[in-house]
């Protein structure tokens, strides 16, 4: 449970240094501060992930369970249904190509056959 709320408030913190490192990195020791922002997280002594964790995502979390888990269903759903719509286009698309290529090989063969005299045909050893 320790290390979940740990990776829990390291990706809110690389999600958001993502946009403000652009903002705030020109301060002076800001590489410094994160640093040590990040091995307080980690410390066993001062359970910093856990004391954010537990003051501030879990509350959030909770509030709103209702709306993530109804949020959860329906990417459930648009999700099974885009898997079908895809692999239905996927196979139609498999069966065309499938098609084309029967009926460009066959075009390719009556061609070649087509192609040969009367004379090539004799010349052609029979198997009887």
């Amino acid at each position: 449970v320790r290390w979940m709320m740990y990776w829990i408030i390291f990706a809110l913190f690389m999600a958001t240094e993502t946009f403000t490192d652009l903002l705030i990195s020109w301060f002076p020791f800001y590489y410094e501060v994160k640093m040590a922002f990040v091995i307080w997280l980690l410390s066993p002594y001062t359970r910093g992930a856990s004391l954010l964790y537990r003051r501030f995502v879990h509350p959030t979390l909770a509030r709103k369970e209702k709306d993530i888990d109804a949020f959860l269903v329906r990417a459930r759903e648009r999700g099974y249904e885009t898997a079908l719509r895809f692999g239905k286009r996927g196979l139609n698309l498999a069966a065309t190509a499938a098609v084309q290529a029967a009926t460009k090989s066959q075009g390719a063969l009556a061609g070649r056959l087509r192609s040969f005299s009367m004379q090539d045909l004799r010349s052609l050893p029979s198997q009887a």
